[in-house]
């Protein structure tokens, strides 16, 4: 219901909003809609910036200031209000006579009395709120932006945190925490790990590069992916190494048939630059059946070493005894360094005969381990412990000063000592000082050769290694070839090489003596390093039918048990003073 007023009581009404809003730059005007009549005060005037004073004004005035904008919306508002004789209530721009916009709220009430009507308002300026509310609405606008970036960039620096970046896998950082919360009490009671690692791989890095590398990294990485069962967790916990973990994997058997289904699917190769780059997996499994996860990591782990140890491209499964076995080694490496510090590593000698005249023209040195518990331990229960723990260069050294010693020691007593063969591992020959230690070792020409494995691969030797092989010779020591018809060497690697001699690998020579096919070979071995001014030795000749055979077949030198056995320097130094 409109509220009905007496004319005085609007008079008195009127003067008070005027008198209360004159101190707040608020605008009171009145309109009587019959006459169109208009009045201001002077506040209203001063927030139009009319320049004027009269209380009377044409409503042209107001409609002239509105924003062009506004002009329908405002005029709709005020008609409106007046149609349905309510409450006024609108927001318009105005612009001032010297162009500046200003953002006005207008407020009113219908009053009517004796048939006469009267609307009663109030205006100000809400240019300064508008401004406020636009820049909160801004500020809120750039915080939520901001706020969608921090999210963004929490998530990705999570990401990054838990995965790797190559292969976009869980990392072994994710990983340790799966795995705690699975051996907190959430694991499945049938749970799985396959321990994988990356055969050879830094030979790829060294000779491919590290894109092609990386190349290798991310197909593993789709193979673990597009290969293993929905609920599996795949990881890369180090450079080459990944892991993939199976919860309620079924059964032994099942895990080890997807631990072969790997293995196939790597063995394919990765194409790289048109190169197709061969690589196989070593793998250890561990699982356990009743939920209990704490070991399972270390299990596999050494399931993995167990695989590698025993070939690599295997499959190991964890067994209790594996880890009893890791034990003693880690306790004989330890052992074996301290051997070493001890000089309790020792060379012993085994002779060489020409074999027309059966006369000693040389002996190589083997070496052998004076355990203080276990005796004299022979190189195939400690040389893979050596490879493993990176010893091999520490070895050859220590070796190659006891060999000197011996042999000065040998001269001194006033005989005339061979010339001494000496193994030579892959790391020591690519030593940088490697020529410098030598040369001050001021050794004697023709005093020592260095015998090279085949198995450490003649052709893909780097440049280090041949720049170090050639100046060998320079110092007078001859380059032999060990092992040969074992490993990988090619006719084009003895070229490079060229070496002074070979010695034919002792599983070629022991079946002369049954085999045809065997006689054969050894024939054309010989035949080829003839051909290439290569002298040829034969190990493993245990009978006097191999000497016989072997000379014929044109060995120039013989070497095994039918000939000597290997013996401390002691024994070397007391046989050859009676043979003198």
């Amino acid at each position: 219901m409109n509220p009905v007023r007496s004319e005085r009581e609007f008079q008195n009404i009127f003067r008070r909003l005027q008198l209360a809003l004159e101190s707040s730059r608020i605008g009171v005007w009145e309109h009587d809609p019959q006459t169109d009549e208009i009045r201001w005060d002077q506040q209203m005037h001063a927030l139009y910036q009319t320049g004027r004073t009269d209380a009377i004004v044409h409503a042209g005035i107001w409609t002239k200031a509105l924003h062009p904008d506004d002009i329908q919306r405002a005029l709709a508002d005020f008609t409106q209000a007046v149609a349905r004789k309510g409450a006024y209530s609108s927001d318009f721009r105005i612009v001032l006579p010297n162009g500046d916009i200003r953002h006005i709220r207008s407020r009113a009430h219908y009053f009517e009395e004796a048939g006469r009507a009267t609307l009663i308002g109030a205006e100000w300026d809400i240019t300064a709120d508008i401004q406020l509310n636009r820049e909160l609405t801004l500020q809120k606008a750039i915080a939520e932006r901001r706020a969608i970036a921090l999210e963004r960039s929490r998530t990705q620096i999570e990401q990054a945190a838990d995965h790797d970046y190559l292969t976009g896998l869980p990392n072994r950082r994710y990983f340790d925490r799966r795995l705690a919360e699975l051996c907190d009490g959430e694991a499945e009671a049938n749970l799985a790990i396959l321990h994988i690692d990356l055969d050879n791989f830094k030979t790829i890095n060294d000779t491919y590069g590290h894109a092609a590398g990386d190349a290798v990294l991310m197909a593993t990485a789709h193979i673990l992916r597009s290969t293993a069962p929905a609920g599996s967790f795949a990881s890369r916990v180090g450079g080459d190494e990944f892991i993939l973990m199976l919860p309620d994997f079924g059964s032994v058997d099942a895990a080890m048939a997807l631990a072969q289904k790997l293995t196939r699917r790597h063995k394919a190769g990765v194409n790289h630059d048109g190169t197709v780059l061969k690589t196989s997996i070593s793998i250890g499994l561990a699982w356990t059946t009743d939920g209990n996860a704490a070991s399972l990591l270390a299990d596999s782990d050494i399931a993995l070493y167990a695989a590698k140890k025993n070939g690599r491209g295997r499959i190991e499964r964890f067994q209790p005894e594996m880890k009893a076995e890791l034990i003693r080694e880690r306790l004989l490496t330890e052992q074996l360094k301290q051997g070493l510090e001890n000089g309790e590593l020792v060379p012993y000698y085994q002779v060489q005969v020409d074999a027309r005249t059966r006369a000693v023209v040389s002996m190589e040195a083997l070496v052998r381990w004076k355990h203080p518990e276990h005796g004299v331990l022979l190189p195939e229960a400690f040389l893979g412990i050596v490879a493993n723990a990176g010893l091999a260069a520490q070895l050859d050294e220590a070796i190659l000063h006891q060999v000197l010693a011996n042999r000065r020691a040998w001269q001194a007593a006033g005989l005339v000592v061979p010339r001494i063969s000496i193994n030579i591992s892959a790391v020591r020959l690519a030593e940088p000082r490697l020529l410098e230690q030598l040369a001050g070792l001021e050794i004697e020409k023709d005093a020592l050769s260095f015998e090279l494995l085949e198995t450490i691969f003649l052709d893909e030797l780097d440049d280090t290694a041949f720049a170090n092989i050639a100046h060998l010779k320079t110092l007078g020591i001859d380059v032999e070839v060990d092992d040969f018809g074992s490993g990988h060497a090619s006719i084009v690697g003895l070229v490079k090489l060229k070496p002074k001699r070979l010695k034919i690998d002792r599983r070629l020579v022991l079946p002369i003596t049954a085999s045809s096919e065997q006689t054969s070979l050894i024939s054309s071995i010989v035949d080829i390093a003839e051909a290439l001014d290569i002298e040829v030795i034969a190990e493993g000749v245990e009978t006097l039918e191999h000497a016989e055979m072997l000379a014929d077949l044109g060995c120039r030198i013989l070497q095994g048990y039918a000939i000597a056995f290997p013996v401390s320097a002691e024994e070397l130094g007391a046989s050859l003073l009676q043979r003198r």
